[in-house]
């Protein structure tokens, strides 16, 4: 799955996506590309209320380096900001959304034309193209 993403899902049962991030006690983490997606990892937290602490949320947002999405229920406004600015685009869902369904909701938009956020995080994982001068060249471009 060499074009895959990671995307974490917050969840309780591994099945629905079930759960406001900051008290989110598993979350899901997959990768996904336009054919196939696999289950990397499920981590799990334990009991945490939604209590405006902050401390929390470093331990959550450190599993999900790498990943180019969460996936939760809600998220707070301070979480929202820390995830950001790692790079994290949160999506929030509705009640009862499956994994399975996000997961090819996902795939078919990695094929359609993905958003800016969706062709942003494939880009960062693509790398730079290494035929980016070539073209330059080809224009006569001289330094």
């Amino acid at each position: 799955m060499e074009t895959a993403i990671k995307v974490a899902f917050a969840t309780t049962d591994m099945v629905h996506v079930n759960q406001h991030f900051g008290s989110a006690r598993s979350f899901a983490v997959y990768a996904v590309d336009p054919e196939q997606s696999e289950m990397l990892e499920a981590a799990q937290f334990g009991e945490l209320a939604q209590d405006g602490n902050e401390d929390k949320l470093s331990v959550k947002i450190q599993l999900l380096e790498g990943c180019a999405a969460v996936y939760c229920q809600a998220i707070g406004a301070s979480a929202i900001k820390q995830i950001v600015a790692q790079g994290i685009q949160p999506i929030k869902v509705q009640e009862g959304a499956t994994i399975k369904d996000l997961i090819g909701d996902l795939q078919h938009e990695m094929k359609a034309g993905p958003s800016t956020w969706l062709a942003k995080a494939i880009n960062q994982h693509k790398g730079p193209n290494p035929d980016r001068f070539n073209a330059m060249e080809d224009e006569g471009w001289d330094e």
